[in-house]
């Protein structure tokens, strides 16, 4: 059986804007995802493993300032 490929995905607001962007593998968000507010400014960027958060992820203000990066580790 092939290994499973990671499936492109965009989540957005009932309006249509992006609300998030990202891969899943099986099921599961896997890589990088970046999470927008309704605004359309990115608020939140970072990886998941088959799910669970990993390495640095970023908070965004609204112009694009880097309000923090939280460790999750590997």
């Amino acid at each position: 059986m092939a290994a499973a490929k990671p499936v492109r995905e965009v989540i957005k607001y009932a309006d249509g804007t992006v609300k998030a962007r990202g891969s899943r593998l099986n099921g599961e968000m896997h890589g990088a995802w970046s999470f927008f507010r309704l605004d359309g400014s990115l608020m939140r960027s970072g990886r998941f493993d088959r799910g669970r958060q990993v390495g640095v992820w970023k908070t965004f203000t609204r112009d694009g300032a880097l309000v923090k990066g939280t460790d999750f580790g590997a």
